[in-house]
């Protein structure tokens, strides 16, 4: 958080035998920390809470999910912060790897309000663990980040998310593949790293509620909406 205070007093003295000196005295009071990086990382938190209990009525299709793969440019970090007064502060995930992020929040998404708005049987497994399933879903992550900027009075935070996904039908062998593709803004004028665990998290359920939109389950496949 940082913030910059203008303060202006016209000081009045006069003098004997000459005119009235007028003298200006501008102070510039910065406030708070935050102004100047120092690379530091901060860690944002992704936990996606599952159902307090397994829905009724869970559909009987079973759906293992796999691992994403990290396909992204730069994994040194998901983005990062740069300030008024210079300097940067970087943001990552805990654990360090975005795809693992984005798999649990669709595995816990499907567990709890899936395709029709119904739970799903969804279960998190290893590559190639087919066995015992209807439809494996597996995914690339293209770009998982966020940046902010900070501006007199104002930081701008923006968010990308990008990915691919890919259903293998077991049943008649066909696959389903899907890209998907998002990006919001906020501008804020206090700045929290809350802002950008927030909008990073929206960026990344709209992606996955495009994916949900877009598809539907019929006789045991993941098919695309016509």
């Amino acid at each position: 958080m940082c913030a910059v205070v203008y303060w202006k007093e016209d000081l009045v003295k006069p003098s004997l035998g000459r005119m009235s000196l007028i003298v200006g005295a501008v102070l510039t009071v910065t406030v708070a920390a935050g102004c100047a990086g120092k690379g530091e990382t901060h860690v944002l938190s992704f936990q996606t809470k599952p159902p307090a209990a397994q829905p009724s009525g869970v559909e009987p299709v079973k759906i293992v999910i796999e691992p994403f793969e990290d396909r992204r440019t730069d994994k040194a970090h998901i983005g990062a912060r740069t300030h008024l007064w210079g300097g940067v502060t970087h943001f990552d995930v805990a654990g360090g790897h975005p795809a693992d992020v984005v798999t649990q929040a669709l595995v816990t998404r499907l567990k709890s309000r899936g395709w029709g708005e119904r739970p799903w049987n969804v279960r998190l497994g290893q590559a190639g663990s087919e066995a015992d399933a209807d439809i494996v879903i597996s995914g690339q992550i293209q770009d998982f980040s966020a940046h902010a900027r900070s501006r007199v009075f104002s930081t701008v935070v923006d968010t990308k998310n990008r990915m691919t996904i890919q259903a293998k039908n077991l049943g008649d062998k066909s696959t389903t593949t899907r890209s998907i593709e998002g990006a919001q803004t906020r501008t804020v004028f206090w700045f929290n790293e809350a802002d950008v665990q927030e909008l990073l998290a929206a960026t990344m359920m709209d992606g996955i509620d495009r994916l949900i939109a877009d598809t539907k389950i019929a006789e045991k496949a993941l098919r695309p909406v016509r």
